[in-house]
């Protein structure tokens, strides 16, 4: 606090302060006066708000755990479970019924469905990487992932291998032949390369006949010449496709039609994420944070690093650029749609302290300074812009409850005033991932119904958060059964009703969840199209890959026929929701206690390591069997609650608990072993940051904020930071 710059109402870290002076508000040409004078007001006024509501939140848990904790030996009755959180206010009633307001969003968010990209913005190769993955080569996803099985000659190996590339062109193929159909004809017929016949394509089959696509308003445009073009522009349920023509190309020289690749439009859009991804405890970290989205905004973000001995440089991609049937030019956005995703309502920052010492809340420096940094595109007179249509796309997460979505639309009223922006500019996504919100959905949708873009489910956080609020209810079901239970179904169903019926459906987005397994693309590819198949029309991936292999569900479903066909269904019942998913009699075996407490300590210690002492917020960690899978703190909150939860009931022993600790981490620390940076847990586990940290969340977890796991995470990160 020595060095910060008082402002009367905050102080705020020099280096922020500078920062944010120097390299946004001077480029604006703002009046750097009375911006601080403004923001000062800001956080001062709606700190006391966000106290409160906090505040709120820490005497419904009190209420709710002394109700279960008296009613744990007594069989559940959802109908009066639903009667006392109605009477403390957990639960208050609908009103009458609405439709959203949003206006301006773009076709992105509000026409077209496809697959979006949640990113660390402290990344910045990370962050190119997913604003570059609007596009993606169809061929390089099938050849580098399990979607091809590597047996009986079809491996990966170090140089091409001709039969692997095969099925990858058949599999390409049968996609274009259900997606593309063509008259009388098939893909796999295509004897010559694609040329134009007056404005419409013409495909030369083995017959030696020409014909035409099925439904000719699918083509769109071409590069090149009409008798030999370079590419050809398809679209199909509102997502384009490029197939690229090269008779120099490796692949297409020996291809008849010379067809090298098949790009595909994949991710529509992407989460810059300031908050569940990122490890980030400190105004040094928050510049980093804030540094990457300006150069994203700007549009100069780049990044040089080291690939197969050469170095790369990363920039974003141009837009692309077509000539229609008729001679007009198209073009096409090069990059995904960018939201940004703010820090929710919990935590608090030593960047900017309040008048009183007190640290100020992070969201709301989130809020203002990430829609400052915005101003760069809308502000812009030509070249690439992230939104079209002037809005500024900002991801609200772990909001429980109406008042606390009318709390956010109220802070970014103050902001647009702020920064002189019309009313609703700002755009908010809400994050169905509380129950108190999701049992109130409706009417956490009205408290911002003229900016709301999407609501999105998420399993690993909800579950976090249904376990913490019952935790006096009893023991939780193991985890691998949660997805079975009725309240899991009703909650994910519940979204797309709620959405849809306050009018979402070409205007907004219905998201559903992150598929945790990057490297599972086969099982991706057979499961998540039940995404579209619910009526979302986005759903998360992990990586670029990802999006061009989950892009192909949104040829084959046709989302906005599906939500149409989901208006008149009945609602998911309340009751379902409210079903708490306790075991009704445990029956366990040691052993399938032991595996349990085994598989939650494995990955809460593997992820720690990462996130307090390496400063990765999101990383792919080895699960106990050595399969890859996305961590974060959501899939932390789940993991420690768990085991919090049976330690809480007598499932298991404190003793069992350090002991399994001290085991796996034995496991993490071989599972590292080939990193140079990584410290050893078991070395020395009283002086291990990482190892400590765990113990803390899980003895700790019942006192945790909605079981959240950020208090510790910080805690813990800057105390390693300050050793380092």
């Amino acid at each position: 606090m020595a060095n910060d710059i008082d402002l009367g109402k905050i102080s705020i870290s020099k280096d922020l302060y500078d920062f944010i002076s120097n390299e946004v508000l001077s480029a604006l040409a703002f009046d750097q006066k009375l911006f601080w004078q403004n923001t000062a007001d800001f956080i001062e006024k709606f700190a006391a708000e966000n106290k409160v509501l906090l505040q709120k939140r820490e005497d419904l848990q009190q209420q709710i755990d002394l109700r279960y904790a008296a009613q744990k030996d007594k069989p559940f009755n959802v109908e009066e479970d639903e009667e006392f959180l109605r009477d403390i206010g957990y639960i208050i009633a609908e009103k009458e019924s609405f439709q959203i307001e949003t206006n301006n969003a773009d076709d992105e968010i509000a026409r077209i469905a496809g697959p979006q990209l949640v990113v660390p913005i402290m990344n910045a190769r990370y962050a190119l990487n997913a604003a570059n993955a609007r596009w993606g080569s169809l061929y390089d996803a099938l050849y580098g992932t399990d979607v091809i099985a590597q047996t009986n000659g079809l491996e990966k190996t170090a140089d091409y291998n001709p039969l692997r590339g095969e099925k990858v062109i058949e599999w390409a193929r049968q996609f274009l032949d259900e997606a593309f159909p063509l008259s009388g004809a098939s893909w796999f017929d295509l004897a010559k390369p694609i040329t134009l016949n007056e404005n419409t394509l013409c495909l030369e089959v083995e017959e030696g006949r020409k014909v035409a696509l099925k439904d000719e308003k699918q083509f769109l445009g071409y590069v090149g010449d009409k008798g030999k073009p370079n590419k050809i522009l398809l679209e199909n349920n509102g997502l384009h496709i490029e197939i690229v023509m090269d008779d120099s190309h490796p692949i297409g020289k020996n291809d008849p039609a010379h067809i090298a690749d098949v790009i595909l439009e994949s991710a529509l859009s992407t989460i810059m994420d300031c908050e569940d991804s990122v490890a980030a405890v400190d105004a040094e970290d928050k510049i980093l944070a804030y540094t990457n989205w300006l150069g994203l905004m700007k549009g100069d973000l780049k990044d040089q690093f080291e690939k197969n001995g050469k170095t790369v440089e990363r920039r974003l991609a141009a837009d692309r650029v077509y000539t229609s049937a008729n001679g007009d030019e198209i073009s096409l956005q090069g990059r995904s749609l960018m939201l940004v995703r703010n820090v929710g309502h919990l935590m608090t920052t030593p960047a900017i302290h309040l008048a009183n010492g007190e640290e100020a809340p992070e969201g709301l420096m989130d809020a203002i300074f990430t829609s400052l940094i915005a101003l760069f595109d809308l502000q812009k007179k030509n070249g690439e812009r992230n939104s079209r249509t002037g809005s500024i796309y900002i991801v609200k997460p772990k909001m429980h409850g109406p008042e606390e979505v009318a709390f956010a639309n109220r802070t970014f009223d103050a902001v647009e005033d702020i920064l002189s922006l019309p009313r609703d500019t700002i755009k908010i996504g809400i994050m169905d991932e509380e129950r108190r919100t999701t049992v109130n959905l409706k009417e956490c949708i009205r408290a911002a119904k003229s900016r709301v873009v999407f609501i999105n489910t998420g399993f690993l956080d909800r579950t976090g958060d249904e376990m913490h609020t019952a935790m006096q209810a009893g023991p939780m079901l193991r985890k691998a059964d949660m997805k079975a239970t009725s309240w899991i179904n009703a909650y994910e169903d519940n979204n797309v009703d709620i959405g849809l019926a306050c009018g979402f459906k070409g205007r907004a987005q219905i998201g559903k969840g992150m598929w945790a397994m990057p490297d599972l693309m086969a099982d991706m590819l057979e499961q998540k199209i039940g995404h579209p198949k619910a009526g979302a029309n986005c759903a998360w991936v992990p990586s670029p890959t990802a999006a061009t292999l989950h892009a192909t569900h949104y040829h084959k479903i046709l989302v906005s026929d599906i939500q149409e066909q989901l208006i008149s269904r009945e609602r998911a019942k309340l009751s379902d929701i409210l079903t708490i998913p306790v075991a009704d009699r445990v029956n366990w075996q040691e052993d399938e206690i032991q595996n349990e407490l085994d598989n939650n300590a494995q990955g809460i210690l593997g992820y720690m390591v990462r996130w307090v002492e390496h400063g990765v917020g999101c990383s792919k960690v080895p699960d106990i069997n050595n399969v890859g899978l996305m961590e974060d703190r959501a899939t932390l909150r789940i993991s420690s609650q768990h085991m919090t939860n049976w330690l809480t009931h007598g499932i298991c022993t404190q003793e069992q608990v350090i002991e399994t600790l001290k085991r796996m981490a034995k496991i993490v620390d071989e599972q590292n072993a080939s990193d140079p940076n990584y410290k050893a847990m078991a070395d020395n586990f009283d002086r291990s940051i990482a190892f400590q940290a765990a113990v803390e969340l899980v003895f700790e977890g019942v006192s945790q904020p909605s079981g959240y796991t950020e208090p510790i995470l910080h805690k813990r990160r800057l105390e390693f930071k300050a050793l380092s």
